[in-house]
């Protein structure tokens, strides 16, 4: 499901779909619906969520920290799931059950 919603978000789709597991509690719960909307990704900032590809899986993880073009993702519980380029970030979490989702670490 997440390599389909990242190939239409790559084409400039905003997608919703209803992601399956609590890596992400409390930010995003199993099967709330998620709109993820395709991103400038000069603007990435840590805390981000974000649809992203790391060694060949896509997950829906936030980004835990950035080093020029590189981005590290991770889950919400402390997992890092790795380094991944910026042009493999499809996208950006944009609401949770239809209510505006920001960065939870934005000022």
């Amino acid at each position: 499901m997440l390599d389909s919603a990242a190939s239409r978000v790559a084409r400039g789709e905003t997608v919703r779909f209803r992601p399956t597991g609590n890596s992400m509690v409390p930010l995003i719960r199993s099967r709330q619906l998620v709109t993820v909307a395709p991103v400038d990704k000069a603007t990435l900032a840590v805390g981000d969520v974000v649809l992203a590809r790391v060694a060949g899986t896509v997950y829906l993880h936030k980004v835990t920290a950035i080093a020029g073009e590189r981005v590290q993702i991770g889950n919400n519980r402390g997992r890092i799931n790795g380094w991944t380029s910026r042009d493999r970030i499809f996208g950006r979490c944009v609401e949770v059950d239809e209510a505006p989702f920001t960065n939870p670490g934005a000022r």
